[in-house]
């Protein structure tokens, strides 16, 4: 009897399109490690890890992303998160204050406070940071277009409890080019853009040495589908633009480059997402000491933070996030992150309740006290399989790396609609494979209940976006006007002069109880609006 032929193995690979082989061994590896073998963490290149101990020393800060509605409710939610263990505070804010626009503003309607907290003033800022002593927490803000303002209503606060800028501690997220590329909360052109941003590294390189003035990020664009390859690329090609940027001001690069920081997503694809925070250590280690030539070791390292994905994130069965959640949060720490979010089980529908929250910080917390995964550093070190995908992630980037460096770096592949263009492509075939059942989603294209019941959300009432409006008009009529008129008016002549930081004058108009949408208008004046242009 004539044996029947073997069917075809299946053709398995990872998210960033990298076939992964039935088992690896040691010839894999040839290609990429033979020089690495004796790698220690917290030695260059770093793939190990920034430090020699890690976890062992000190586990990763657990910022939970909060702020919503008004001032005082983001207030009580920072508290409830402190009372409850988190080591640091993230801030998110509405769509007017992250384009510009005082709550006020006719295009804010229906806006105010939905996506995170409504901050038009000092009096907004003081209110959220009330009873928490600056000087004690570190503060990250997502926050890109108006991050100069909000950091200058930080400082001011700040001052009000008698702290000095030059003991706070945070980031500001600050990063414009992915904003063109996948957020889209711009307001002015690119060049003025890359301006403020490198009006604040210079200034907090010098008053506020704690903080951190930018965190790159490469979250949102893989959010928007770009695969894991490609957020590398693009975040890296995006950091060399800025750190160029600070250079030709006539910065040095150890003098700045220590308090550049990073943001990635972590998505499903467990041993691919280690592998890559892995490599994006070596990259950019690589980059700063050949590149750019930087001699303190601390510019040479890649401190990031992570969130795990909210695209991954389901509206049907939605207990399952918590799965999801803890599978990435598990990836991030293993690959060595330095900060950690997770994303609550609820937020495919809702922000989330404060018994979601306090789930997600519950996920951590077991991670790092019940697991063992803190017991050792980079212990995926020496798997075949992830040392491979280690050395074939930084391939690729670096292959991409140099695509971009041939159009003429970031920027110009920003307006050409490069990056763009890769992720719509990449996030199309991403859909196909959900739609075509090729890529399983348990729940949604498998697994489904036809019972599924919607648990608690949590709304956000109406009267939060009155109240704000109430409180900003009078603000607006009980302020000295002409205080006001001329802070603003010396920033616009600032902001005219090619060669003036603008960071000093933005804290003299929020001092003297400017809002943030007179702040941006009187930007506007200077420097235009942004108008992408669209391709299909």
């Amino acid at each position: 009897m004539v044996a029947k032929p073997a069917k075809p193995t299946e053709n398995f690979k990872t998210d960033s399109n990298i076939p992964v082989k039935r088992v690896y061994n040691r010839k894999d590896l040839a290609k990429y490690n033979s020089s690495r073998r004796d790698e220690e963490p917290g030695k260059y290149p770093f793939t190990r890890g920034l430090y020699p101990n890690m976890y062992r020393e000190r586990v990763w800060t657990m910022r939970q992303y909060s702020g919503f509605g008004s001032a005082e409710e983001t207030n009580k939610r920072f508290k409830f998160l402190l009372d409850h263990g988190q080591t640091g505070l993230s801030l998110a804010f509405d769509l007017p204050t992250q384009t510009g626009r005082d709550s006020d503003d006719p295009q804010s309607e229906g806006e105010v406070g939905r996506t995170g907290v409504a901050i038009s003033s000092i009096k907004d800022m003081m209110t959220c940071f009330d009873g928490i002593p600056l000087d004690k927490v570190s503060t990250s803000m997502t926050i890109n277009s108006t991050a100069s303002t909000l950091l200058s209503l930080y400082i001011t606060v700040a001052e009000s409890q008698s702290v000095p800028p030059d003991q706070l501690r945070g980031t500001t997220q600050n990063d414009i080019l992915k904003e063109y590329i996948a957020r889209n909360t711009y307001i002015y052109p690119p060049k003025p853009s890359m301006r403020l941003i490198g009006d604040m590294i210079e200034y907090c390189s010098k008053k506020v040495p704690q903080w951190y003035p930018i965190s790159i990020s490469g979250y949102h664009m893989r959010e928007a589908g770009c695969n894991a390859v490609q957020e590398l690329a693009f975040t890296f090609a995006n950091a060399i633009e800025y750190i160029e940027t600070c250079i030709s001001r006539g910065m040095k690069v150890d003098d700045f480059a220590p308090r550049l920081s990073f943001f990635f997503c972590c998505t499903m694809e467990f041993f691919e997402e280690i592998a890559k925070f892995r490599a994006a250590r070596r990259i950019y280690a690589k980059i700063m000491k050949e590149r750019f030539r930087a001699k303190d070791p601390k510019s040479m390292h890649l401190r990031f933070h992570v969130q795990t994905s909210g695209e991954s994130l389901t509206a049907q069965q939605v207990d399952n996030n918590i799965v999801r959640v803890t599978t990435e949060a598990l990836a991030a720490v293993l690959g060595g992150c330095q900060s950690l979010h997770t994303n609550s089980r609820d937020e495919a529908l809702a922000l989330p309740t404060e018994e979601s929250v306090k789930v997600a910080l519950r996920t951590q917390q077991i991670i790092a006290s019940e697991t063992g995964v803190v017991k050792t550093v980079d212990p995926m070190a020496g798997s075949y399989y992830v040392e491979y995908l280690t050395g074939k992630i930084e391939e690729e980037v670096n292959k991409y790396l140099k695509k971009i460096d041939r159009m003429g770096g970031a920027m110009v592949a920003v307006e050409k609609g490069f990056f763009q263009e890769e992720i719509r492509n990449n996030a199309y075939q991403l859909k196909k494979e959900i739609d075509e059942n090729k890529r399983v989603i348990v729940g949604v294209n498998k697994y489904q209940d036809a019972h599924d019941v919607e648990p608690k959300l949590n709304k956000i009432d109406q009267e939060i976006e009155n109240r704000q409006i109430a409180r900003l008009k009078e603000l607006k009529s009980s302020r000295d006007r002409t205080k006001v008129d001329q802070a603003l008016s010396q920033l616009q002549k600032a902001a005219e002069k090619d060669d003036e930081n603008l960071m000093p004058h933005i804290i003299n108009a929020v001092k003297n109880y400017s809002t943030l949408g007179e702040i941006s208008s009187t930007l506007r004046t200077v420097f235009g609006r942004y108008e992408p242009k669209i391709s299909f």
